[in-house]
């Protein structure tokens, strides 16, 4: 195979059918590529006409042209690695095989048997040829709970029985197998993969989402572990770093059709982009904080902060705030620092708490309680809400962080929606706060300024 002397981006190849939905399939493997900054290159093996309810029509495409399809990359391009989805017929496997024993490349495997809708993608007669062809074949393999029971022989109900299951596997020729173990019934608390490697198992748990957007899972993990090893990783990074891509894809799915919705396989990449506009708009906040004096008369003893969090916030570090916080000076306020992801845990815990009632609500900015405060807050036409630590279940205040979650959920259960300001009236070695929401940090830092103009105004009447 010809390659390039030097490429300056890793190539992967989708050998995989067409979903017009564009959930899953090349369209969603595209997606996954581009998304982990690797470019995507095709081999449509089949085309599908589907949407989120069903796969109405299935079209094979010529073994030939299939073959010249893989040919044109290979010699030119070349391929960093690949993943096979679906190989509908007999016919189309053997091709598959030869194209990869031809040119070598990493391959990982996705044993497409059926559609999230029910229909099958992987003709009955074709089954042995797949596990006779294609897996001894594969870097990695890629069933889920009822593939692998298909190919192993084992009934997959416990997290043991998808290790026999690996195993039996292993023994046809990948070189690691993961079962994923979304349908494996004692995994039902938590999303399971498992991951058999040279004779080792290795558990990768993620959270499980209530939904049923997750159309083209399984389709992006395989092709997300081809793209790490395309960037050169090895196999259990690749499997743990795409673990980590599909579980945010899942937790972020489009809710769009009127079945199973896809996964939002950019929702990583999105973020990425919008994590410099998220710094810009605290510097803009700060600015304006600093540009009204009159914001002093809102610094509690703890002094202030403001975040935002990108759009699909999935921990700490996707939300910048102020590093050192902001700070009362001669007269107004100063930032310490600048403003950077991962400065304060406990402004991002508030935002993120609030975020699960309503995704636009990504900033926060603490204030000093009063009762004068609230007033001006309700004379404002702010809806405020609050909650009472000292209601708080002890099973909640021995769990690190967990207050602020609790404390957003009653709040918003109190008023009915999720509010302008919420505050609450401290607790043992803890300060009553006020808490400042809004869509942007600007937004917030304009509503700050605003109460403390009221403030002003109503002391001077």
């Amino acid at each position: 195979m010809r390659k390039p002397e030097a490429k300056s981006i890793p190539c992967a190849l989708s050998i995989a059918g067409s979903d017009s939905g564009g959930g899953a399939g090349i369209q969603g493997d595209l997606k996954t590529f581009a998304a982990l900054r690797v470019h995507g290159m095709t081999a449509i093996t089949s085309i599908t006409a589907q949407n989120t309810l069903m796969v109405s029509a299935i079209q094979d495409v010529a073994p030939e042209v299939i073959r010249a399809q893989i040919e044109a990359v290979a010699e030119d391009i070349g391929v960093d690695a690949a993943k096979t989805g679906m190989l509908h017929s007999l016919e189309i496997i053997k091709v598959v095989a030869e194209e990869i024993r031809k040119y070598s490349f990493p391959v990982v495997v996705d044993p497409v048997m059926i559609a999230k809708s029910g229909a099958y993608l992987l003709m009955s007669e074709a089954m042995e040829s797949l596990v006779s062809e294609i897996l001894p074949l594969a870097t990695v393999v890629t069933p889920n709970a009822m593939e692998a029971e298909r190919i192993s022989g084992v009934k997959i109900e416990t997290i043991e029985d998808g290790k026999r299951a690996a195993e039996r596997i292993a023994v046809l020729g990948p070189r690691a197998v993961v079962v994923k173990g979304g349908h494996i019934p004692e995994a039902s608390g938590n999303a399971i993969d498992i991951l058999f490697y040279e004779g080792k198992f290795t558990l990768l748990e993620a959270e499980r989402y209530e939904t049923s957007n997750t159309h083209g899972t399984g389709c992006s993990f395989s092709s997300a572990i081809a793209a790490e090893l395309a960037k050169g990783k090895g196999i259990p990074e690749a499997v743990a770093m795409a673990k980590q891509f599909v579980n945010r894809a899942i937790k972020f799915g489009l809710d769009i059709g009127h079945g199973h919705g896809p996964i939002n396989h950019m929702a990583s990449l999105y973020d990425d982009a919008e994590r410099y506009d998220v710094l810009k708009n605290l510097g803009d906040a700060v600015k304006l904080l600093e540009d009204n004096h009159e914001v002093e008369q809102l610094v509690p003893e703890v002094q202030m902060n403001i975040g935002m969090a990108v759009s699909h916030a999935a921990d700490y570090d996707d939300i910048a705030a102020i590093r050192g916080r902001i700070v009362r000076i001669s007269r107004g306020v100063r930032a310490s620092g600048c403003p950077q992801f991962g400065a304060s845990r406990h402004v991002a815990r508030t935002i993120m708490a609030v975020m699960k009632f309503d995704p636009a609500k990504r900033a926060a900015m603490n204030i000093r309680y009063s009762e004068e405060l609230v007033k001006v807050c309700q004379d404002a036409g702010l809806v405020t809400s609050y909650y009472d630590r000292r209601e708080e279940p002890q099973q909640i205040k021995e769990k690190e962080g967990m207050t602020t979650a609790w404390g957003a959920q009653e709040a918003v259960k109190r008023v009915g929606q999720v509010p302008d300001v919420i505050y609450h009236l401290g607790d043992w070695g803890k300060e009553p706060m006020i808490t400042v929401l809004g869509t942007t940090s600007v937004e917030v830092a304009e509503t700050t300024i605003k109460i403390a103009r009221k403030l002003v105004n109503r002391r001077m009447q």
